[in-house]
């Protein structure tokens, strides 16, 4: 019997949260958290970039879990303004990490709305090796937080972002070339827009590539 990806509720801070979730049959495989865009427009973990950053990890022997934030979907409570969306990403990262305690590394990654939970979630989490985050908005979050950022990883935005001005990804790649000991790839997928409408292969193979360059390392 092959894997199959599972539906599955956690435990978390305001109720039951809505997940899918991939065990690998790999011993000591590495395990990965996936989150959504943001909730009062439309997000949820089975938005279309998200799932297709699912099935890489997949692809790439991770055991791997996308989940609902609080609100969204079966999930219980509602939008709380990305506090109570931390604390549902460190429960569902609590949860991943049990159910795969021999984990050889751990990934987070996050899509807009997303990307900033993910980070957020980085500096509170020591154990996250890596991240991949997708069309993060520098523009409307302050993503001031990460200094110094704790880990290498890899930010993929489109060339034609219409919700992201060029300079502001600018300003943020300038912050993190600038920190020792850790490596952040930033990748323009030239013909995409924030939603990579009709460039989902490209962004695929981009993350692929990624990931599968660094699960290797370790």
């Amino acid at each position: 019997m092959e894997n199959k990806v599972i539906e599955i509720f956690i435990p978390g801070p305001a109720g039951r949260l809505e997940a899918k979730y991939y065990k690998s049959k790999k011993k000591t495989s590495p395990i990965a958290l996936i989150l959504h865009p943001h909730p009062q427009y439309g997000g949820t973990m089975n938005n279309k970039i998200v799932v297709e950053t699912f099935n890489t990890f997949m692809e790439n022997e991770f055991s791997v879990c996308r989940v609902n934030f609080r609100g969204v979907g079966k999930s219980d409570g509602e939008f709380d303004n990305g506090q109570g969306e931390l604390a549902d990403a460190a429960a569902a990262l609590d949860w991943v990490e049990r159910e795969n305690f021999d984990n050889s590394q751990c990934w987070i990654a996050g899509f807009s709305f997303g990307s900033l939970i993910a980070m957020q979630l980085l500096m509170r989490r020591p154990e996250i090796n890596r991240f991949v985050i997708i069309s993060p908005q520098p523009n409307l979050y302050d993503f001031s937080f990460l200094s110094p950022c704790p880990s290498s990883g890899m930010i993929v935005y489109g060339k034609k972002d219409e919700l992201v001005p060029i300079q502001s990804i600018n300003e943020l790649k300038n912050r993190l070339s600038n920190q020792k000991g850790i490596d952040v790839n930033f990748e323009q997928i030239s013909d995409a827009n924030h939603f990579f409408s009709s460039s989902e292969e490209n962004l695929k193979k981009a993350i692929n590539k990624y990931i599968s360059k660094e699960s290797a390392l370790f």
